[in-house]
């Protein structure tokens, strides 16, 4: 009777552990569908909704890719890498959630762009904090594997941005003189009239036209740069869930054991649920990166983009733990630099809301430690 007790309170307890984990994702795409999105908006190049639906699909896509690319990060965030010998048992991992999801859930509902990966390390330290005292933190392998990369992502970003934003403008200027015109040949019904009824499509040519002007008849248009930029807008998206749903996935492998579930299974849930906080509740981040940083320009949404998806993607390749939220927003400043055209206050309480993240979630995870302990 009482071993059928405590398998009920362990299988309890690791479906809790499960849904918190699938909840963590919500709040990592309500939090950070915009790192890839947000310059199409502020530049103009399209509204909200098409940005976010297009950034969800990326989204979904690079976490179910995870599967396969981007393992190495779990054993980092499942404790391995940040404590010296990781508590065992749902009570550990539950209260380090608790405190991610507390502060995911603050951040994204002032509009703040935070990190999703400094919130699970803050609520690895705490948690560790809180069951084996100072002496079972990593202290070395958290400076080195986590904190350094997490520090000077950012500032990379920043200085290629700054970089290589006149040669994207270069190119911009010479490419925005042209566009690709998709027209629409038909026989025409005509009566007696001579008012057009229906029109059967035979056939669609392609026009490459000088100016930008496409005739009336055709059935779209497609700039070069623009194509470029919504192309580099969803591989930012996919290299952040790359990169992310192996951090978040962490949590839940051990308790997804216990419930039988195997782990590829468990990427696709959390993939599915990052996607719906990305639709579902996204914009509001969105807003603040689109236009409250800086006025974005077309060539300058476009270099920032092509930044951040080259060092996400390359981050995910090698399993180290970049946060897109620094990686993003420093190549926004970046362009704002570069334009002279910065709402410093905007910056400084991001910077600010990245400083608190880590100890924020680290005191939310102690203390929910504390009470789950208290509570047994």
């Amino acid at each position: 009777m009482l071993r059928t007790g405590r398998g009920v309170l362990l299988m309890t307890g690791a479906a809790l552990l499960v849904a918190l984990t699938l909840v963590v994702a919500f709040a990592n795409g309500a939090n950070d569908v915009s790192k890839g999105v947000a310059t199409l908006v502020g530049s103009g190049v399209t509204d909200y909704r098409r940005a976010i639906l297009w950034g969800t699909v990326w989204t979904v896509a690079g976490g179910v890719a995870a599967a396969f690319a981007s393992q190495g990060l779990v054993a980092v965030f499942s404790g391995n890498g940040v404590l010296a010998t990781p508590p065992v048992g749902p009570a550990f991992l539950v209260a380090v959630t608790s405190g991610a999801i507390g502060w995911l859930v603050l951040a994204t509902s002032t509009g703040l762009p935070v990190s999703t990966t400094h919130a699970l390390v803050g609520g690895l330290v705490g948690a560790g904090l809180a069951a084996q005292g100072v002496g079972g933190v990593a202290w070395a392998a958290v400076a080195r594997k986590v904190a350094l990369p997490l520090a000077t992502s950012p500032l990379v970003s920043f200085a290629l941005v700054v970089a290589v934003f006149p040669v994207v403008g270069l190119a911009f200027r010479r490419l925005n003189r042209y566009c690709v015109c998709v027209e629409r040949r038909g026989v025409a019904l005509v009566p007696a009239s001579a008012a057009p009824v229906s029109v059967a499509p035979t056939e669609s040519t392609l026009h490459l036209l000088a100016g930008g002007d496409c005739p009336p008849r055709v059935l779209t248009r497609l700039n070069a740069l623009d194509s470029l930029h919504w192309l580099s807008a969803g591989l930012t998206s996919f290299f952040r869930a790359l990169n992310d749903t192996p951090k978040i996935l962490a949590l839940g492998v051990g308790a997804a054991a216990v419930l039988g579930v195997a782990a590829k299974p468990l990427f696709l849930l959390v993939a599915l649920a990052m996607g719906a906080g990305s639709h579902v509740a996204g914009r509001r981040v969105t807003h603040t990166l689109a236009g409250k940083v800086t006025r974005i320009a077309p060539d300058g949404g476009l270099a920032a983009n092509l930044v951040t998806s080259a060092l996400v993607g390359l981050a995910s390749v090698v399993s180290a733990p970049v946060s897109t939220t620094h990686v993003s927003s420093g190549a926004i400043v970046g362009i704002g630099t570069r334009t002279r055209d910065m709402r410093w206050k905007v910056v400084r309480e991001m910077l600010l809301a990245w400083l608190v993240t880590l100890p924020v979630a680290a005191a939310l995870a102690g203390v929910t430690y504390g009470v789950i302990g208290a509570v047994r």
